[in-house]
């Protein structure tokens, strides 16, 4: 029975370990975001953002939902260098999806395939189900495992995911943190 305590409190360590910059993370975030959509300074009115904003720091702290996929604070440096690249991506792909549109049904080979991820993480699995979701054209229809399945209104987009650009980018993301 001490071993299971002791276990527990090593596992309960790993997992608060990193718990004040979440918990700091989540403060800002939705202090800033608070902030935003009301651009009150009422002093009235900026405390009950605030006790707002610790009741649900209370709630997601009792909830045990302030860890590092809730709150992604090791990515924050990486992620807008990902994003920019994505966002091109993304105008890449509507422009191919606007051309074959016009083409016509001839020009559209929709295309069912599944891929394999090399992510580490359920987090850099997710991130790179959503960029082949996000860029016009694809779909990511199954996420098991390592495993994809991905929907292409184009086979040519297949080929793309294939030659893996965007899963080298992913894992990069993933590994640099």
């Amino acid at each position: 029975m001490k071993n299971n305590k002791i276990l527990d409190k090593k596992t309960l360590d790993d997992t608060t370990k990193h718990l004040p910059s979440h918990t700091l993370c989540l403060c800002l975030s939705l202090s800033l975001f608070w902030w935003i959509n009301s651009n009150y300074s009422n002093a009235l009115l900026l405390s009950l953002g605030a006790a707002s904003i610790l009741l649900v720091l209370y709630i997601a702290h009792r909830m045990d939902v302030i860890d590092h996929e809730s709150q992604p604070v090791h990515l924050s440096l990486k992620m807008p260098s990902y994003l920019l690249w994505l966002t091109k991506e993304v105008i890449v792909a509507n422009i191919s999806v606007v051309k074959h549109i016009w083409l016509g049904n001839s020009s559209i080979s929709p295309t069912l395939v599944t891929i394999d991820a090399s992510q580490r993480t359920d987090l850099g699995k997710v991130i790179y189900a959503n960029s082949i979701t996000l860029t016009p054209g694809t779909v990511t229809v199954d996420l098991v495992g390592d495993r994809m399945t991905i929907h292409a209104l184009i086979k040519d987009n297949i080929d793309t995911l294939k030659a893996g650009e965007m899963d080298r980018r992913v894992t990069e993301l993933e590994n640099r943190c």
